[in-house]
């Protein structure tokens, strides 16, 4: 027996009766009569179920009910497989049943779900019989319906039932089409919970199954493309419920859960809601794509958002607020979801031992490892405890989480957190003490966004909850992005992953206040969607905060200038060059001290690997640990005494020669071979690589040329690729092209010209994946294409074939392309913003050779979909490009090259 949803459709009749307004209605007696007629005609057959979706689709823009909609297709198929079974004279024959089962045996069906279908039959299969179901079968397939079928004997239903979870949960959702209903009597008896899966058997399955999806999405709701039916919060969860009390109560419908006082009306009714939008986006996509589809692609979002009445306002897109109201209806069925399980939980599968409640203070205690209130008054007598409930959760670890009357206390309760109770010395001091924990924080943070505490208590929390960024650089909402930074923090500190990042491990230990670093990651992005600066706006806010929570002004400024800077440091280091002393002068500048560079280096990798965990790396950890590095030199000698040049070629130099003796390498000849190397070269490679380099040329001899060289991870945590060689104008585009089609991500290109024409070049490249060349083979590969490319400059480019990935197609990035004005080592910036496609970099590298322009460096950073490409260029003669009509044409011929 399937249990009903939590909205009682029409009856069938009624249903296919639809409004005026609806532009094809349904004539069933008409259809009825034709299908009687050619009983196994399989165009009139495939005729009505047309007319079916037409008027489902007419029905659904014109605004009638999803729930109608949805039950009103499992209406019309019941009454088509009716006829079909007659039509293949099944009808007749004793001890065979069509059942439904799943989702459409709860009567269920959107326009691209599965027909699942149960043949059951009672003892052996006539051959006959067998053909008919197999005629049978084949012409649903024929007339356009998607079928899941199985054809098992009632022996055979218990079996499997007993051995598979799913299937039990699938047979007792069975409901008889059309047959024997005898047969279905007993399928029903033979699922019973008193002869398989007792219900608290069943309960702790089927808590385990949703554990175990919930973890295939990464234990969020809130990636940015969703499955509506699979992720946490989604419709799975509300049919988790029902099953669980189908199993437990018999209830036919989820509304029995209010009798039973698992529900409130209230609460009934936000999970009746809940499901109602979950439909309706869910019968629009199917609509859309044609299909059964359940992910929410951003492929179909925008068109979704439009499709379901959402318009864009200033500061927030269509997508968006569709995507928000998404995001806020999964969060409020993951409340609910996590409050049943827990009632159930106490019901199904009561503690070991003593029911005896063990006091924790006045106001909570803990029965059975769950932290509970001591009377139903506690909150409505002491507000302050929707907030200390949380620090006793961090103070006592052995606890297990909250119970279900707690639960739901804490929900009827949040309107008390109003501006008195925020403003109460009481409330402040135990948020801060709620961050100030040893442990905990990461996951009692989740709870309050999860019980929507953490909202009520800052309401500018409660404006990103949900708020998505339609890009592809945020992998998930504002507010679950700020929770993983936060979570990220928290790691430095655990000692047990100190060998995760070490040398973030290493740092954290030094920070005077850990709890400034987590004020400052809860605050960094608190005033996203708002229009302006949300870093200047997060600023203030978090000061305010700060001054209000008791916080010296010292603290508060620290905070505030973090939250305003948390951006400076990853753009530094993944645009600019930071092997000019003048960038990270600059930027030491910027950052004043050595405790404000700590607190930000740390914000900024938490930052960056809670964004989107694709976007952390060997090279962005190197990245910013080497800032890191040059930045603290500049401050501990003072902003006031930077190195000038020739005492930092020294430094380079010195330390590769001793690399070199160590190799056995000839001084002499080393020094000889630096003589043709301009100043520029020491600064801008470390002495690891200068050592590299340098015996590598020493060791090939002057008849190797091209000489390429490959090594895996090298200290800037990607693979090397170094070419010396004569020069030429097509080096770099056919340098590019090559890595391009070689299936490389160039992250870095270091070129370096010297005075007799040779050019030392440096590229850093990855693996599509993000990770270094560790395969010898693969490196072996690299270098004997670049030899072959390089062998014969002369040679134009081949054109990168690869194709768009999904996701790229659907955002639309405008080109942006500036001009620097200060020149850099003498050379010339070239900003390019732009959207990121397969052989884009190759694509610049080849206008910029047919421009007659030399690129001596370049920075490349590719944020979701959008490229950021920063080159330094010069004409052939080396020289800066500072005319601005000759700037007009180099510009004019990339716009045309990247459209």
């Amino acid at each position: 027996m399937a249990i009903a949803s939590p909205v009682e459709p029409r009856s069938h009749t009624d249903w296919v009766t639809l409004p005026d307004a609806v532009a094809l209605p349904l004539d069933w007696g008409h259809h009825e009569r034709t299908l009687r007629a050619r009983l196994t005609d399989i165009k009139a057959y495939g005729d009505c179920l047309e007319a079916a979706r037409r008027t489902l689709e007419a029905g659904f823009r014109s605004g009638v009910s999803v729930v109608e909609l949805v039950h009103g297709r499992a209406a019309i198929i019941d009454r088509i497989l009716a006829l079909a079974w007659e039509g293949f004279g099944l009808e007749a024959r004793p001890d065979m049943a069509l059942i439904a089962v799943g989702g459409y045996g709860r009567g269920e069906l959107h326009p691209g779900s599965d027909v699942d279908l149960l043949l059951l039959h009672d003892g052996p299969l006539a051959e006959e019989t067998g053909e008919a179901i197999s005629r049978f079968l084949t012409f649903l397939w024929d007339i356009g319906l998607q079928v899941g079928h199985s054809v098992r004997s009632l022996d055979e239903c218990t079996e499997e039932a007993a051995r598979d979870i799913t299937v039990a949960t699938n047979l007792m959702e069975a409901r008889l089409l059309a047959g024997d209903a005898g047969l279905m009597e007993r399928l029903d008896a033979a699922m019973s919970p008193q002869r398989l899966w007792a219900s608290d058997a069943y309960f702790a399955a089927k808590l385990r199954e949703q554990e175990m999806r919930h973890h295939r999405f990464g234990d969020t709701a809130y990636r940015l493309e969703p499955n509506l039916k699979e992720s946490p919060g989604g419709l799975r969860d509300i049919q988790m419920i029902g099953w669980v009390s189908q199993r437990h109560f018999g209830a036919s419908s989820l509304h029995e859960l209010v009798a039973q006082d698992f529900l409130n009306e209230a609460e009934y009714r936000d999970l009746v809601d809940g499901q109602t939008f979950l439909w309706r986006v869910r019968f629009a996509l199917h609509t859309l794509t044609g299909r059964k589809e359940d992910r929410l692609l951003f492929d179909h979002q925008r068109a979704l958002a439009n499709q379901l009445g959402f318009t864009d306002q200033n500061h927030n897109l269509a997508v968006e607020q569709f995507m928000q109201q998404y995001f806020r209806t999964v969060m409020e069925l993951e409340r609910l979801n996590e409050m049943l399980l827990q009632h159930f939980r106490e019901a199904l599968l009561p503690g070991k031992g003593d029911d005896t409640p063990v006091p924790i203070n006045r106001r909570f205690q803990a029965r059975h490892g769950y932290i509970e209130t001591v009377h139903e008054r506690v909150f409505e007598q002491h507000p302050q405890a929707l907030l200390e409930i949380f620090l006793l959760l961090e103070q006592h670890p052995e606890l297990q989480g909250v119970r279900a009357a707690t639960i739901r206390q804490i929900r009827a309760h949040r309107h008390l957190i109003d501006e008195d109770f925020r403003a109460s010395l009481a409330s402040r001091s135990l948020f801060m003490e709620i961050l100030r924990q040893p442990q905990g924080l990461t996951h009692q943070l989740r709870r309050m966004n999860r019980y929507g505490v953490l909202a009520a208590y800052l309401p500018a929390f409660g404006l990103i909850v949900g708020r998505m960024q339609y890009d592809l650089f945020h992998a998930f909402t504002v507010d679950e992005h700020t929770l993983f930074v936060i979570r990220n923090l928290r790691r430095f500190a655990v000692p047990e992953l100190a060998d995760e990042l070490p040398h973030c491990s290493h740092v954290f230990k030094g920070i005077p206040k850990p709890e400034l670093l987590y004020l400052a990651g809860l605050f960094h992005d608190i005033a996203k969607g708002r229009g302006g600066d949300h870093s200047e706006l997060g600023a203030e806010e978090a000061r305010e905060f700060c001054l209000n929570h008791g916080l010296s002004q010292y603290d508060a400024n620290l905070v505030a200038w973090l939250v305003r800077a948390h951006l400076l440091m990853s753009l530094t280091a993944q645009r600019k060059d930071i092997s000019d002393p003048d960038v990270v002068q600059d930027f030491a500048a910027q950052v004043g001290n050595n405790t404000r560079l700590d607190y930000l280096y740390l914000l900024t990798v938490a930052d960056i690997r809670g964004t989107n965990p694709e976007l952390w790396n060997s090279w962005k950890d190197s990245l910013l640990s080497t800032l890191y590095g040059a930045t603290q030199r500049v401050l501990r000698r003072g902003l006031d005494n930077p190195p000038d040049q020739e005492e930092l070629v020294h430094e380079a130099q010195t330390q590769a020669l001793g690399l070199l003796r160590d190799q056995g390498m000839d001084e002499a000849a080393c020094l000889r071979l630096w003589e043709e190397f301009e100043p520029e070269y020491f600064l801008r490679h470390s002495a690891d690589e200068i050592a590299w380099h340098t015996r590598a040329v020493l060791e090939s001899g002057p008849d190797t040329r091209p000489l390429v060289r490959v090594r895996r991870e090298t200290a800037r945590g990607s693979t090397e690729i170094f070419l010396y060689t004569e020069d030429h104008p097509n080096l770099f585009a056919l340098t590019t092209t090559a890595l391009t089609q070689l299936g490389l991500d160039i992250v870095d290109a270091r070129i370096i010209t010297t005075p007799s024409g040779k050019t030392l070049d440096t590229f850093l490249v990855l693996e599509d994946e993000g990770h270094p060349v560790m395969d010898p083979l693969r490196m072996d590969e690299i270098a004997q294409v670049l030899t072959e490319r390089l062998g014969n400059p002369d040679q134009p480019p081949t054109a990168v074939v690869r194709s768009t990935p999904r996701r790229l197609k659907h955002f639309n990035v405008p080109t942006r392309i500036e001009f620097g004005d200060r020149l850099h080592f003498n050379r010339t910036l070239l900003a390019i913003t732009t959207g990121d496609r397969p052989g884009l970099l190759s694509r610049i590298g080849t206008t910029l050779t047919r421009c007659g322009i030399k690129v001596h460096n370049a920075k490349i950073a590719t944020a979701g979909e959008q490229a950021d490409d920063v080159f330094y260029i010069t004409d052939l003669e080396d020289r800066p490009i500072l005319d601005r009509e000759r700037q007009g044409e180099i510009e004019k011929a990339l716009r045309e090259a990247l459209e």
